[in-house]
């Protein structure tokens, strides 16, 4: 079967929530665009006419502009929660810049002369402005709505990160499962509505403001905004609501095993693991995904229900690395392999606690742990050449790669070159694949289930063998990619679902059957 056809596939079972996405993707974008023009607009105009203003008004909106948007979103959450609200002001915010620049530079380039001749004629300063400098400014606004269109569009994708649905929610769950026809399911949906959209728009653009009433022009606008509204996500009131990350969404060993085998009907947004631990405890969300050796547990008061059905594998981590990087530098699986059995799943969550909550850098977490375990040695500034060091972005991986790479400088004549924060797993293992870097620490169980995909049968026989998972991950990525797995560190950072600790305990909730039986009653 080729690939083609088995995209096709995908986006028949998925359909519906295909669309529901996409028109979601739209509501965030068309109500975020009109709200800046709105407001732009008029701003535009201001500083057209004030231009002592105009450096002071840009310089902000320019400053907004270079904001990370994840990173304003976050900032967002403790105001405005989850969902679409902080994503909507996000876009607009993100939205101001090209159209104010634009009604200003639009304006300022209307030839005085033609002012002068309005004035000349009597028009007030509202005709003169609505007859004569927005008709002629209009080709150039519309080219700033248009470029800020195509932004919002790219930036909706990740209001996903916040619950806010959209187009997102494919992307960033196949670039965490390793599913291309995920990810296209999202991306080509994605560069379509921009391209639409900006070919409406660029109708629009050609339209002569003198041959018609600008209120026919805002009508439509309104129409599109207040419609708009009904596409976005809806949460129900008064249940309890889940929030999973892409990934976890997606996965047998989570929300679909949860489904299955445990039979949970909870309301579930999806969500970045990076903000969903932090909207449990602000009581935005009642459920989560995460992991069981995350620092944020004991940071934000969380605990873990008992998986009493034993639908999470086990997460031993342990280093994977290119076998021609070995045969290269012989020494590097003896140093690696140190690390191994010193670090037991209290270690690293106490590691991680200090890095996701006490904000220590990682490198000095890192460094602390090889001195007190006598793993530490100089650096010998070794010339023999350089070995490049993968990790995912969260806490641990910085973590551990910090370690590798004191191991490495200290007993080997080999030098570093650390590539952290790679993404999710399918970023990271493409890049190990493609020669980008040579190891990275990886999970016998995303090793098992996300990369190598077994049948169910396979699944079944090794489910909570954790000997048995390493082996197979073991010989399936020597065989198929070439890839060794040293030594398991000791820790296993599984999968787990978690709660506050007070509401766990109001409820006598202990475990994910509890969980569901509380659902069931409600």
């Amino acid at each position: 079967m080729d690939q083609t056809q088995t995209f096709w596939q995908f986006v028949n079972q998925q359909s519906d929530k295909l669309w529901n996405q996409t028109w979601a993707h739209i509501g965030l974008t068309m109500i975020s665009l009109i709200l800046a023009i709105i407001i732009a607009v008029p701003v535009g105009i201001l500083i057209a006419r004030k231009q002592k203003l105009s450096g002071i008004v840009l310089g902000i909106a320019g400053v907004l502009q270079t904001i990370p948007s994840i990173a304003l979103l976050g900032v967002m959450i403790p105001f405005l929660g989850i969902g679409p609200k902080p994503a909507i002001l996000a876009l607009f915010l993100y939205a101001l810049l090209p159209v104010i620049r634009n009604t200003y530079t639009g304006i300022m380039e209307v030839n005085p002369a033609v002012v002068d001749a309005a004035k000349g004629m009597g028009m007030s300063k509202w005709q003169i402005l609505t007859k004569v400098e927005l008709p002629l400014a209009f080709p150039v606004l519309m080219a700033g709505i248009r470029t800020a269109t195509v932004i919002n569009v790219g930036v909706a994708t990740l209001a996903a990160y916040i619950a806010a649905g959209g187009l997102g929610e494919f992307i960033f769950g196949g670039i965490a499962l390793n599913n291309s026809n995920m990810i296209l399911a999202g991306a080509i949906p994605a560069a379509l509505l921009a391209i639409i959209l900006d070919f409406l728009l660029s109708l629009v653009q050609k339209i002569n403001l003198k041959s018609i009433r600008v209120s026919w022009l805002i009508l439509p606008f309104v129409f599109i905004s207040m419609s708009s509204f009904y596409l976005l996500p809806t949460q129900i009131g008064g249940r309890m609501l889940g929030g999973f990350t892409p990934e976890f969404m997606g996965r047998e060993d989570g929300y679909l095993g949860l489904k299955s085998v445990y039979r949970l009907g909870i309301e579930t947004v999806v969500i970045s693991d990076a903000v969903m631990y932090k909207a449990a405890f602000e009581h935005k969300l009642d459920v989560i995904s995460g992991y069981s050796t995350d620092g944020r547990l004991k940071a934000y008061d969380l605990i873990t229900l008992k998986d009493d059905k034993g639908i999470f594998p086990p997460y031993y981590a342990a280093p994977v690395i290119r076998n021609e990087v070995l045969t290269k530098y012989p020494e590097l699986e003896a140093v690696l392999n140190q690390l191994s059995g010193s670090i037991n799943d209290s270690i690293m969550t106490a590691l991680n606690y200090k890095v996701d909550q006490l904000k220590q850098s990682p490198e000095q977490v890192a460094m602390d742990f090889m001195v007190s375990k006598h793993l530490y040695k100089p650096s010998k500034n070794g010339t023999k050449g350089t070995v490049r060091i993968g990790s995912k972005i969260f806490g641990e991986q910085y973590i551990l790669a910090q370690m590798y790479k004191i191991l490495i400088l200290g007993n080997t004549d080999l030098t570093v070159l650390t590539k952290t924060g790679l993404g999710g797993t399918k970023i990271c293992f493409d890049a190990l694949t493609n020669n980008q870097i040579d190891f990275y620490p990886e999970y016998t169980g995303t090793g098992f289930l996300v990369l190598l995909k077994p049948d169910k049968k396979t699944i079944k026989q090794l489910e909570g063998n954790t000997d048995g998972v390493y082996q197979y991950v073991s010989q399936a990525f020597n065989k198929q990619f070439n890839i060794k797995w040293l030594k398991p560190i000791g820790f296993n950072n599984s999968y787990a679902l978690m709660m506050r600790k007070e509401q766990a305990q109001s409820l006598h909730i202990e475990s994910i059957t509890d969980l569901t039986n509380h659902l069931k009653h409600k």
